[in-house]
């Protein structure tokens, strides 16, 4: 049976100088035969029982921070899978695994399969430079990794990121899906963009 599967992963998140404790969702999205993981964090062994002996089609990361790629090299070595990642995230990636590429490039338009599944990338930058949604129109979602969450935008205080450009990715990207579209997020819980949609303005003012 196609569908979605999720577990949540703790661990913690590392950038510009701080730690900070963090769980994350990952998402396991295709069928009985064949899957597609999404943000690969923190515990590889809960991902890797999840996913049991199906094929895995490729393990995609919204963006390059530490706590979403942190397990990506073992679950592609395990499964014989490639990592894809948006080649504007490299910076980011490199703090993390200096000594290993990701396999592909994910780009906006993009299509990717899983057990029947389609799943389109949708590029938008601001909380990192290259971060991507994946929306599977079929199944009503969108994953937005770290770019939209219930109640607003991403963080975007930090390095190799923008506010403005977060809200423009916002507004010309996942805004215009249908408003029942889900989405699911890469923490916490999740929403849907009609119950997002009305309140860009208020965080605008809030941003600046």
């Amino acid at each position: 049976m196609a569908g979605i599967e999720h577990l949540v992963t703790s661990g913690t998140f590392s950038l510009d100088g701080g730690t900070w404790d963090v769980d994350n969702n990952v998402w396991i999205v295709g069928s009985s035969d064949e899957v597609l993981i999404i943000d690969a964090a923190h515990d590889a062994e809960a991902i890797a029982e999840a996913v049991g002996d199906r094929r895995v089609v490729a393990i995609v990361c919204t963006h390059a921070h530490d706590d979403h790629v942190n397990q990506a090299p073992a679950l592609a070595d395990r499964f014989s899978a490639p990592i894809l990642l948006n080649p504007a995230e490299a910076p980011l990636w490199e703090l993390t695994w200096p000594d290993r590429k990701p396999d592909g490039e994910l780009t906006d338009g993009q299509t990717l399969t899983a057990g029947g599944i389609e799943l389109r990338a949708l590029v938008t930058p601001g909380h990192s430079p290259g971060s991507t949604c994946l929306h599977v129109p079929e199944l009503g979602t969108v994953f937005t990794g770290d770019t939209l969450f219930a109640g607003g935008p991403g963080a975007t205080g930090r390095s190799y990121s923008s506010f403005d450009t977060i809200i423009d990715s916002i507004r010309s990207t996942l805004l215009p899906l249908p408003g029942d579209t889900e989405v699911r997020t890469g923490h916490g819980d999740g929403t849907t963009v009609g119950s997002e949609a009305p309140h860009l303005d208020e965080w605008i003012a809030r941003g600046h």
